[in-house]
């Protein structure tokens, strides 16, 4: 039995999607519907649901009475035949949910599709309808849902999903997009640009893309280098946010203008390595959480938390990964890659709750801690991306240096790859303990006291004696680039208009002579402070020096008086030492692949 949906942007002005969802056969007793309250991939309960805003159904053309269940959740009375039409509001440009104006339209299909619960197995339909008006007529559809008969690729008209998992994890654009067409080892790739990018260059683009693809397939299959679907799309939306969502054969992201390469760019820009980055750590989600998974994913329960302590695992190796395949794909220099690298180590031993929260227990607390950040975050949570890249970091160095550059994580990866090959229907995802066990498997070597240090514990990995047999200095020296969170232990909301606390750090002056977040600040020294001299303001005292500093809580004028940082925090740098030996060398290069230019001209 197919279940049938069609969707239409019924009004771009008002955000409006018309929404219909058609069962043949119903459950008899009376069939239930459900939104998912949450997206695979961004670990928060969202409820979707609160975007419907009016919902109807009929039954043999007649229209019945739907109860609700739950938040989330509806009845049909009993019918031969149940149709659901119902409008959801869409104004979230996130990688999310759901947005539609004039411009385009996108959605996910939590955010749209109703279950008809006891379905979910069954095929699914969905006719995508275009808005009505002359100026949509040039509009089309970039989405990894496979056309139905009659349908021709990026036109509207009928998709098709094997199941409702499938169609959820299909993003769909709509509207005038740029498509850039590329190839990976015989498996067509393409990225949809919604969004103004004057002078694009879309060749370099799409050269750069299939490079990294290349590099990532090959990682997981090094003899038959094939991807694990029959094609690939990038949605890509111009905007004024960085982030993206991983989906079985596509991804959602969301980049600034400048993170996109432009006619007459010769050198690869710090902001198109992040776009790059980006679209690396989604591609490799490819395989690690969207195949791979942890077991309590294994399947996906979208009415409810799912609680799992491994996302330093699926997000973070991701994260290790996304720079490192960059790196050996040849679009990041050695340099630049330790560079990045040394930025994560320098965020997160900056902060104190590296010490107060393990990264196994941030994985389990992320649907109410990570996705729900607040003032005192850098205080209480530790990034399982962040920290979870450096355990990936540790792992992999640690096993490269004790096997000669023989073994590696690539090879646990593979490992996990090959079990959910293996398995087909049968897979039941990576258990709680089971990564280290996947170590010892794939390499021989036992990492259980480490891992559990660092992953169930709070203890740093020793990260210069990590470096040395890869000829990579590692120095820790002090931090003094921004002088005010350098001196008083602060970080600024980004804003030109105030000098507005956002966060402040543990153990720092500023928390010991009583400032808080969300203060701010108006004067330093009796002189008025702006975003623009706060810096030099704070620069005229030395290291152990007391400032008056003024600001408003609230609508209070407050006084207070620092003792500034008398030992700034630390700063990790990364660099190749030019001398080291030949066997250094040759583990750098595996590790790294061989140094390579960034900065080629396509």
């Amino acid at each position: 039995m197919t279940i049938f949906y069609a969707i239409r942007p019924a009004s771009p002005a008002a955000h409006l999607f018309h929404v219909t969802c058609r069962v043949e056969r119903p459950d008899p007793q009376g069939q239930r519907f459900m939104l998912p309250a949450w997206i695979p991939g961004s670990y928060m309960i969202r409820e979707f649901a609160r975007h419907i805003v009016r919902i109807s159904a009929l039954a043999g053309g007649r229209r019945v009475a739907l109860k609700k269940l739950d938040k989330h959740t509806w009845r049909a009375p009993p019918a031969k035949q149940i149709e659901l039409a119902y409008e959801v509001y869409a104004w979230d440009p996130s990688v999310r949910a759901a947005h539609l104006d004039e411009t385009h339209g996108f959605f996910n299909g939590t955010s749209v599709f109703l279950l008809p619960l006891g379905l979910q197995h069954e095929p699914c339909t969905v006719d995508i309808l275009p808005p009505a008006g002359a100026r949509y007529r040039s509009w089309r559809i970039a989405t990894a849902l496979a056309p139905g008969r009659g349908t021709r690729r990026h036109s509207f008209g009928a998709y098709e999903a094997a199941d409702y998992d499938e169609l959820i994890d299909c993003p769909v654009e709509m509207g005038d997009f740029q498509l850039g067409d590329f190839s990976v080892l015989n498996t067509p790739h393409e990225i949809a640009i919604t969004g103004r990018v004057p002078k694009l260059d879309l060749p370099r683009l799409t050269a750069d893309l299939a490079q990294l693809c290349e590099t990532q397939v090959k990682m997981f299959e090094p003899r038959s280098h094939s991807a694990p679907f029959d094609r690939y799309t990038f949605l890509t939306m111009v905007g004024d946010a960085y982030g993206g969502l991983e989906h079985r054969s596509s991804t959602a992201l969301v980049t600034k203008r400048e993170g996109l390469p432009f006619v007459g760019m010769t050198e690869s820009t710090e902001a198109y390595r992040n776009f790059l980055g980006l679209a690396s750590h989604e591609y490799f989600h490819s395989w690690n959480v969207k195949r791979i998974k942890p077991a309590a994913f294994v399947p996906y329960d979208l009415s409810r938390e799912n609680h799992t302590r491994l996302l330093w695992a699926f997000e973070g190796f991701t994260s290790y990964y996304d720079d490192l395949l960059l790196t050996r794909a040849g679009l990041l220099s050695e340099a630049q890659y330790l560079t990045g690298l040394a930025k994560t180590l320098t965020t997160v031993t900056q902060r104190s709750s590296r010490l107060k929260q393990s990264v196994a227990d941030s994985s389990f607390d992320a649907w109410i801690k990570y996705y729900r950040q607040d003032e005192n975050a850098p205080n209480s949570i530790v990034s399982y991306y962040q920290k979870g890249a450096l355990v990936g970091l540790a792992i992999d160095l640690s096993i490269r240096a004790r096997t000669k550059g023989k073994k590696s994580l690539d090879d646990v990866m593979r490992l996990f790859w090959k079990q959910w090959k293996t398995a087909g229907a049968d897979y039941s995802g990576v258990a709680e303990d089971q990564v280290a066990q996947a170590v010892e498997q794939a390499t021989g070597l036992s990492l259980s006291r480490e891992i559990a240090e660092w992953t169930e514990g709070t203890s740093d990995p020793d990260y210069e004696a990590l470096f040395t047999p890869f000829g990579v200095i590692c120095t820790r020296r002090p931090d003094v680039e921004a002088v005010h969170f350098a001196l008083l232990g602060i970080k600024m909301t980004n804003t030109s208009l105030e000098c507005k606390i956002e966060h402040v750090f543990d153990g720092s002056p500023a928390q010991a002579g009583g400032l808080s977040a969300n203060d701010v600040l108006v004067a330093i020294g009796g002189l008025r402070a702006t975003p623009a001299n706060l810096d030099t303001l704070l620069s005229r005292y030395a290291t152990g020096d007391v400032v008056e500093i003024l600001s408003f809580r609230r609508d209070e004028l407050m006084r207070f008086e620092v003792k500034l940082a008398t030992r700034p925090p630390i700063k990790f740098s990364l660099d190749i030492n030019q001398k080291s030996a030949r066997a250094a060398q040759q583990l750098r290069r595996g590790w790294l692949g061989r140094a390579r230019s960034a900065t080629r001209r396509r």
